[in-house]
This record gives structure tokens, sequence and C-alpha cells, in this order.
């Protein structure tokens, strides 16, 4: 089996780009966690960053956290996405640059032309539309020239979603046409949050809507067939029997991803597409009421530079306690756990998909920990562990 190794002038399997960062201090403890599942049952890495000290500090933080001593002395590189001269050094050490640095709308795109121009992979958690399309519409045939792979979303957004679809399809027994899927957060008796940096980004995501439908045209895609009866959309607000609370549609990159899998089989393997929905539970009536009125309070300052600016610096305030600048303690992330179900309905086999309304039905469920800074850790480094030891197995084209 082809396994992409590391060699004096490229040394490490991994960098961690942006170690110090909230989310990144636990990727760096998630990859000193799976050393072993690297080519060879090793893993070369290093962690890179603004700060020497803080990388240090970072370092000896998780040595203490998982026992392991050796983690003090991993290489430190110092790297500031604002000099494209040290994104370059950067990237011609690694084989995998794992880039931990948002709002990606900001920081993300030069470290995308970096591994490009300099031949390191690329792997972010992004969980913005309007980065993650923009980037493919500029750079896929750069990247493809170099035969560099930028890997977006490989966090809980989207990962749990485009693979909890391809799993309902393979089992389903027949055509799987449409699918809508429901998450649910549950914490614990301490209680959960975002970090402040997810906050931004859902705060110049939506005063940048508009983009996103720019930068669609410009694809110039054809729209995907509809297979069968067409998805029936929910409302804004609804009440749903599948979870037992009331949901709102999920505002993530979980539908932009899966539709772009789905284009990917559809067009390249000439799979039959699934209609997706996404969705996510925020509780009974208290919650409904409380999530109306930061809707409309989040909805209209948006649009002002003054608004933003105030949702920027008071982010605990104005999302009622589901994001702060220090975001979620251990405990409190320790407690909190995620289930994504999925609902999909189509046709038996032998069953003309054009021909009346689905005849089937199927159910299934992603659990996991909490959502932002553990599970999205694991799958992004299980992604880079996927890229090092199965390189032969990547599609050539997307």
């Amino acid at each position: 089996m082809a396994t992409l190794t590391t060699s004096s002038k490229r040394p490490y399997h991994i960098i961690v780009f942006g170690a110090t960062g909230f989310t990144g201090q636990f990727v760096v403890e998630e990859v000193a966690r799976t050393c072993n599942e690297g080519p060879g049952g090793t893993l070369q890495w290093a962690v890179a960053g603004r700060n020497r000290d803080r990388l240090e500090k970072t370092l000896v933080q998780a040595a203490d956290a998982l026992r392991k001593p050796e983690l003090k002395c991993v290489e430190v590189i110092v790297v500031d996405v604002a000099e494209p001269e040290s994104l370059a050094i950067m990237c011609k050490q690694g084989i995998i640059v794992l880039n931990c640095v948002g709002p990606y709308r900001f920081y993300g795109e030069p470290v995308v032309k970096a591994c490009i121009e300099n031949g390191a992979h690329c792997i972010d958690i992004c969980g913005e539309p309007q980065f993650l399309e923009g980037i493919q519409l500029k750079y896929h045939s750069k990247a493809q020239e170099n035969d560099v792979y930028i890997i977006g979303s490989c966090g809980f957004d989207s990962v749990p979603a485009d693979m909890g679809i391809l799993y309902t399809q393979v089992h389903f027994k027949g055509t799987l046409t449409a699918v809508e899927s429901f998450l649910t957060i549950n914490t614990g008796p301490e209680g959960g949050c975002g970090h402040d940096a997810t906050w931004q980004s859902a705060i110049f995501g939506f005063a940048d809507s508009a983009s996103l439908k720019r930068i669609r045209r410009k694809f110039g895609h054809k729209p995907l067939p509809a297979v069968g009866a067409r998805i029936k959309k929910r409302g804004a607000l609804f009440f749903s029997k599948e979870i037992e609370q009331y949901a709102i549609p999920f505002m993530g990159s979980d539908p932009s991803v899966v539709r772009r899998t789905q284009r990917y089989m559809h067009e390249e393997h000439k799979h039959s597409p699934v209609q997706y929905m996404a969705y996510v539970g925020i509780g009974g009536l208290f919650s409904v009421l409380k999530t109306l009125f930061a809707g409309v309070v989040f909805w209209f300052m948006v649009k002002f530079s003054l608004g933003r600016g105030l949702l920027t610096e008071f982010p605990e305030f104005f999302s009622f306690g589901l994001f702060s600048k220090t975001g979620p303690t251990r405990k409190q992330m320790d407690g909190t756990s995620f289930c994504l179900r999925f609902m999909g309905e189509g046709y038996t086999t032998g069953q003309d998909p054009s021909q009346g309304k689905p005849n089937a039905t199927i159910s299934t469920e992603i659990t996991g920990p909490e959502p932002g800074y553990i599970t999205t850790p694991i799958t992004m480094v299980q992604a880079a562990i996927t890229l090092l030891n199965e390189h032969h197995c990547l599609p050539n084209k997307i």
C-alpha cells in the first residue's frame, strides 16, 4: 500500500498551523494521541504559529494533559499568516498542513495559496460556504496541476453529515432519493458553549451571504436531477416529531459539502443523487422564544458595521451564552455530546423512482462527543492520517 513519506527536505508528515488557538490546542493533543497511526506506525510532526513562547507553552500543556513529556520536544515553526515568505518556508517542510487559523474568510486563502505553490496538502475545519466554494472556484485547477489536495470542512462541519449520507446510501436496499438530517446537542450539568472564532465566522458569513450566490453562478453547474418525489422543505421554525423538539434549518456548511459530494458521485460515477435538507434542534418553547429574539437582533445587526463590531465584541451577551471569548471548559466539553439522525426515503430494488411515491424508509444515527473541540480534532486528524496512508485511494478529479 502506497503511503506518503517524509524526506530530508520535507521532514514532517503533519504541521499543525494555528496550534495556539482554541481549537488548535486540541488538534495538537489529538495528533499526539495518534502518532502510532502514521505511515509505518510513526508520525513526524511539528506545530506552527506566530509566537514561539506560546507554541512551546501549548506543547507543555499537551504533555501534561496526556502525560507524554516527549511532546515538549516537538519541533516549533514560527509562521505569520500575513508573511508569505514564512508560510512558504512552513509549507516546504510538511506533507500536510492542518490549518486551524480562522475565520477562514480572513486568514485562509494565503495558507491555501502557499500550500499549492510549495507542494503541501492542506486540510481545514472551515464551516464557511463562501470560503469553501470560493477557494474551489479560484484554486482547483492550480491545485490539480501541482498534485495538491485542498480538503475543507474536515471537522464536525461537515464529516458526519457527508459520511452519514454516504453510509445511508450504501445500506439502503434500492434507490435512496431524499434524506433529512436532524442534529441535537446535549449538554451536561456544567452547560456548554462555543468559542468566539465560530461566532465571528457566523457574523461575517451572514453579512456576506449575497456573495455565495455570485460564486455559485460562476461555477455554471446544471442543477442535479431530482430523482423520485421532490423533498419537501420545512419552515424556518417547526416542531420535529423525529427529535421531539422545535427545529430550524442548519446554517453551516453541511448542505454545501453534501451537494458537492453528490454532484461528484453523480457526474463521475453515475450514482443517483440524493436530495438533502439539514436541520438542528433548539429545544422547547422557552428556547424558541430566545432563539427568535436573538435571531432578529442578529439579522439586524450583521447588516451594519457598527452592529458587527458590537456582536464581535460581546459574543456572550448577544448569543445568550451560546458563545464566549474563552470557549467551553474541559468539564463542559466532557459533558457534551451530539446525535445526528438521518431520515431517508426511496424506492426498493426493482421499483421505478419515476412512478409513484417512495415506498421505503431508512433511519441512521451518528453519535459522538462534544462536536466543536473533541469531535472536530478527531475528524481533522483522521482525515490527515487517511491522506497519508491511503493517498492512492483519493480521486484524481473532483
